[in-house]
């Protein structure tokens, strides 16, 4: 089943298009990793597919509902953390938490256990009382990912989330995620970080606004003859920019 689909989607602002005729489809159950430079339009596709941006042309559907025409129905299904998630520093790790339940009118009968869950895998339950200015990088990834996951989505969309995590830390996300697969969660992550292609099943390369190529990260390195990500991508980008435009 395509839990997320793009069709033709473009957005430009004034005389830039920061993405330009994008086709996308990942399955629902699947990691996809949207992976390219800062200004490559990565941020402004995961806008877009939220709902928060209109696109310029084009249009996308989540959980088979159109992100403009339906917006207010995919929000309930979807779960965006952008890079800087909207955490309260001042709120213990707990009443952030119940705040989200809040927002998304988790009913209070299913909240502990949600919370329970939600605890232990991310293994925040010894902090639940630290103030969120208080963590440290990663751990605040993990509490705005709890919260993002208090609603139970069906779709994650996640902006950079390990950008300036440190190793350990970025290691722990990723366990989680594994986790939140088994449950048919469709994950759409964004990330400069090219060894991180290698943990998703299918991965887009994406530069000026454009999806140069999308594949299984093992197809794209022998598609380009290439021993990591990194020369994949940079093989990617050479071959179509010598292409006429």
């Amino acid at each position: 089943m395509v839990t997320i689909r793009a069709a033709c989607l473009t957005r430009k602002f004034g005389e830039l298009t920061a993405v330009d005729n994008l086709n996308l489809q990942v399955e629902e159950g699947e990691i996809f990793g949207l992976v390219g430079p800062d200004g490559a339009g990565k941020t402004t596709t995961i806008r877009l597919l939220a709902g928060i941006l209109q696109p310029t042309a084009g249009d996308a559907w989540v959980c088979e509902k159109h992100v403009v025409r339906q917006s207010e129905a995919v929000k309930e299904d979807i779960a965006y953390m952008p890079q800087r998630f909207g955490l309260y520093e001042d709120l213990t790790v707990l009443e952030n938490i119940e705040f989200y339940a809040d927002i998304y009118c988790v009913p209070s009968g299913q909240r502990p256990a949600r919370m329970a869950r939600l605890f232990e895998f991310s293994g925040l339950a010894p902090f639940k009382k630290r103030l969120a200015r208080n963590l440290s990088g990663g751990m605040k990834q993990k509490l705005g990912l709890a919260c993002a996951l208090i609603h139970t989505p069906r779709v994650l969309l996640l902006d950079e989330p390990t950008n300036g995590v440190d190793p350990v830390s970025r290691r722990d996300f990723w366990a989680i995620l594994y986790q939140l697969l088994k449950e048919k969660v469709t994950i759409l992550f964004s990330t400069s970080y090219l060894d991180e292609a290698e943990r998703c099943k299918r991965v887009g390369l994406i530069h000026k606004g454009r999806l140069l190529r999308c594949d299984v990260p093992a197809d794209i390195k022998r598609q380009t003859r290439c021993e990591s990500m990194e020369q994949a991508f940079v093989s990617t980008v050479n071959e179509n920019e010598q292409q006429p435009q």
